[in-house]
């Protein structure tokens, strides 16, 4: 807890309202919105337009995640990896907090309405609403497939990249859609094995909180084997060409030799293994959407 008798500074202030939007994880997701723009535009959209999209989403994704954390501050003060966090730790008040995360949400919403387009803006805050109410309100604390459902909320700025070019939804996008939502359980699963004693302690029903390891194991195998295979389709009916597809294969293939190493071991240390890969896996997944569609541009 902070010391009350020095009130925090001013910069110190700032920064906790700025880790309530958690950044790590709004890295992520702008990761997925940029390429998925080229992919549309074939070829690199307006320096505007990606600026404005990722600003606007920087804003509706941090907004959802303060969201989340003024709702779970009562679970996140007793799990070790969380306690530090701006409000459990008493840097940022409640009810400052909840301000700050509407304030920032309804100032995303109007800002990518004029100028972006009004169906990426209803995206943005689609994706909010249900974080907030079906995983963080409902699923998070109520069932094993929270993080399955609520991965939804994670997966939409592939759909919000590709509106703000086209202004509407085609095959394409869906499934890259599929594959952020497939992603999402094995990424977070590994990371929870490590820290299931965590979420038994609030009584989270986290998979690995609840499940043997080999239950979970055995889930992140299937869905990286739906994630990969989406992550293959997605080529064709985007009209990728090899770079993309050859990359989807070996980081797949990379991802899936992984998933089964954590089942064949039940191993945390080869879980951590995984959730750091599953990092990377995005990354490079995203980038050589880039790299395939500008060097099929010409650009």
């Amino acid at each position: 807890m902070l010391d009350v008798a020095r009130p925090p500074s001013l910069t110190t202030r700032i920064g906790g309202y700025v880790a309530l939007t958690k950044p790590r994880i709004i890295e992520l997701l702008l990761i997925t919105t940029v390429p998925t723009m080229i992919v549309a535009e074939r070829g690199v959209p307006s320096l505007w337009l990606i600026f404005a999209t990722v600003f606007g989403g920087t804003l509706a994704a941090g907004g959802a995640n303060a969201i989340n954390m003024y709702v779970d501050r009562d679970i996140d003060q007793l799990m070790e990896r969380t306690k530090s966090r701006p409000i459990p730790s008493g840097l940022i008040a409640p009810r400052n907090a909840l301000i700050f995360a509407v304030t920032i949400e309804v100032i995303a919403f109007f800002f990518l309405w004029a100028f972006v387009n009004l169906l990426s803006a209803a995206l943005a805050v689609t994706a909010c609403l249900f974080y907030v109410f079906i995983y963080t309100l409902w699923l998070k604390r109520t069932s094993t497939r929270n993080i399955v459902i609520g991965g939804a909320a994670g997966a939409m700025p592939v759909l919000i990249g590709w509106t703000a070019v086209l202004n509407r939804l085609d095959w394409a996008p869906i499934i890259l859609f599929g594959v952020m939502f497939y992603w999402t359980p094995p990424h977070f699963w590994a990371l929870a094995i490590r820290y299931k004693d965590d979420y038994a302690a609030a009584d989270v029903p986290m998979l690995p909180s609840v499940a043997s390891m080999r239950t979970t194991a055995v889930r992140i195998v299937w869905y990286t084997v739906a994630l990969v295979a989406l992550s293959l389709l997605f080529g064709p009916v985007a009209n990728l060409g090899a770079i993309y597809f050859v990359s989807a294969l070996v980081l797949g293939a990379a991802f899936l030799y992984l998933a089964v190493e954590v089942l064949r071991t039940e191993d945390s240390v080869k879980a951590m293994r995984l959730f750091g890969y599953s990092i990377t896996y995005v990354t490079l997944l995203f980038g050589s959407m880039v790299v395939d569609e500008l060097v099929r541009s010409g650009l």
